[in-house]
């Protein structure tokens, strides 16, 4: 049941694979169907690729072009697999998808159709003729084990695959969503070990491992001296792909019809006008026209809805892809003059906004990253289960305090309220000091006075890339209750 080893040529992926090698390797009777979505460039096909030619199983790899091509190019892959004397004649979808039912008839076989999307836009009904044949006992799927995966990166229509009441919904034994590396991944897939310079790289290009390689010609910054030369020639040169990937990303997806509309509401989330107000009054729409685009761009997994952990109801938007924040926050201003070459010029013009605008935002979702995947239970008191940020009014001095960092933890099992583990503030190009975690003492026991949550034991987060004071740093030696995280603890700390 374990399956075949990963292939030394993957990097990171070990739970995907796993899973994977799980469901192509299971030895039960039946023909079984899982579905791996993701964004574009994160590695999906060659994961499916090489799972395929590790089983000994069939890969095929769709195209935009009508049923009756499809089924042609997929006859002739098929005879060639087999090694039939030509092409394997498939009618209709019906008797295509017996066929590769077919293939498991004496061992477990991996059938894997790729951008699966192009298939069923051509032929509206494949999903419904998919859970015909892998109706429970029925003798073609009975008697065969094959192990259908079905793979695409247009998120809405996968995610619709096995939704409400889809055809296929509750015919998957296998869900695997294949996201972006994590930070700290992402820093070693592109070999830097300074936090610094690894920082600035994923607040651009983000984890995504196809912008590695081809998308920059394997060009990754040397050292921090070299950051901003990299930048000119391999993310503002016009003769990079990299270039205008960002654009493509909106372009590619079928379900993003209006991209003008799409284009001005992620430059709306880019400015900082996070709310659904903000965006409206950025983009000169009512906020009661925005529930479309903005669902939408959740759908396709471009933005996120992030909620107020202190206001019931509210809740904020963040855009997901970094490469995307960059382009709405530093390109898309000077678009005509990185198409002219002077990326140069551009690049030195926008260090202030690369640093409000995309830095600064992009540092607070690693801390919050950092609190939920890397950080050790006992930092803050128990294991942490969500991180927002949060709004949090203080009546008696009649301010306003915004909060970075809101970590929670496990919901009680009974009637209880859930542990505030710790709040927190995020600077990216500001020492912090005492004043700092003044300000934060203040905003706990204003929690500790009106607060839902149990805040018996609220820890005080301070995180900043610059580093903190001496002062500061010798009150955090003598406090549990003061974590304080700069670049070093992100990367490689607990």
């Amino acid at each position: 049941m374990a399956g075949p080893r990963k292939p030394a040529g993957i990097f990171d992926r070990d739970a995907e694979w796993a899973d994977l090698a799980r469901f192509a390797a299971d030895d039960r009777p039946g023909a079984t169907l899982g579905v791996v979505t993701g964004r574009r460039r994160q590695g999906k096909t060659l994961l499916l690729y090489e799972l395929a030619r590790a089983t000994g199983g069939f890969y095929f790899g769709a195209t935009e072009a009508t049923a009756t091509d499809s089924l042609r190019r997929l006859g002739a892959a098929l005879g060639q697999h087999v090694d039939a004397p030509g092409p394997v004649d498939l009618p209709d979808w019906e008797h295509a998808v017996d066929a590769l039912l077919a293939l498991g008839t004496t061992r477990p076989t991996t059938v894997v159709l790729d951008e699966f999307p192009y298939l069923a836009r051509a032929s509206r009904d494949l999903p419904s003729v998919i859970q015909h044949a892998l109706t429970p006992g029925r003798v073609e799927r009975a008697e065969s084990r094959t192990r259908i995966l079905l793979c695409g990166s247009a998120l809405s229509f996968m995610g619709g695959l096995l939704a409400g009441s889809a055809p296929l919904r509750g015919r998957a034994s296998l869900e695997l969503p294949v996201q972006p590396l994590d930070f700290r991944s992402a820093a070693q897939f592109w070999g830097i070990t300074d936090p610094a310079l690894a920082a600035r790289v994923y607040a651009i290009v983000g984890g995504t491992p196809a912008y590695r390689r081809e998308y920059v010609s394997d060009d990754a910054p040397a050292d921090l001296a070299d950051f901003d030369d990299w930048v000119v020639r391999a993310v503002l040169n016009p003769a990079r792909p990299l270039f205008r990937e960002a654009r493509y990303l909106l372009a590619e997806d079928p379900d993003l019809r209006e991209t003008a509309l799409y284009h001005s509401v992620l430059a709306a989330v880019a400015e900082g006008n996070a709310t659904r107000g903000g965006i409206a009054g950025y983009i000169g729409r009512k906020a009661t026209d925005l529930q479309h685009p903005l669902t939408v761009l959740e759908d396709v997994g471009l933005l996120v809805r992030a909620p107020d952990s202190f206001r019931t109801g509210r809740s904020s938007f963040r855009i997901t892809e970094p490469l995307v924040t960059f382009y709405q926050a530093v390109m898309r201003p000077a678009w005509t003059a990185l198409e002219q070459r002077r990326g140069a010029d551009v690049w030195r013009r926008s260090q202030r906004r690369y640093a409000s605008a995309v830095l600064g935002p992009r540092f607070e979702e690693l801390v919050r990253e950092w609190a939920l995947r890397f950080a050790a239970p006992e930092t803050f008191g128990g294991p942490v289960a969500e991180v927002n940020s949060g709004v949090l009014t203080d009546p008696v001095g009649r301010t306003r305090h915004e909060l970075d960092l809101v970590a929670l933890g496990e919901p009680p099992l009974g009637d209880g309220p859930r542990p505030l583990l710790a709040i927190g503030e995020v600077k990216w190009g500001r020492r912090l000091g005492e004043p700092d975690l003044d300000r934060l003492r203040r905003v706990r026991e204003v929690l500790r006075g009106r607060s839902s949550f149990d805040t018996g034991d609220v820890r005080l987060l301070l995180a900043s890339a610059d580093g903190f004071t001496e002062r500061l740093s010798a009150v955090a030696a003598e406090r549990s209750d003061l974590v304080l995280v700069d670049l070093p603890r992100l990367y490689t700390g607990e």
